[in-house]
């Protein structure tokens, strides 16, 4: 059985190794200098980690443009949520005006936005 800090590690390589296995399709075989990665407010990994990780296991820069999170709740309210955690397989937020859960807009995704190559 895993302990909390190997899963983490895991969840954090899968979406990594997804990463560059979508880089290395796009890449052709030609060498890569730089990618930059969309990282949603509510996406599974949060942005520092997921550019952490990816620099130990790459020799080129990684980019990692945060994307604040936006929503739509049944009170009226539209715009960023309140956020009450951020684990590693969760992010648990509420409405920040009527604290039930509204509807996602956008923000909760990790996008590959652009490879540069040589």
């Amino acid at each position: 059985m895993c302990d909390a800090k190997e899963s983490k590690k895991m969840h954090e390589t899968i979406i990594a190794k997804n990463i560059l296995r979508e880089v290395s399709k796009k890449a052709k075989g030609r060498k890569v200098e730089s990618i930059t990665i969309e990282v949603g407010d509510l996406a599974h990994l949060p942005a520092h980690q997921l550019k952490d990780f990816l620099k130990n296991m790459v020799d080129f820069d990684v980019v990692v443009k945060r994307v604040k999170a936006r929503v739509k709740c049944g009170c009226g309210y539209e715009g960023e949520p309140r956020i009450l955690a951020h684990e590693h397989d969760f992010t648990l937020f509420e409405c920040p005006k009527c604290h039930n859960l509204p509807e996602v807009l956008c923000g909760e995704d990790i996008v590959l936005k652009e490879i540069k190559m040589k």
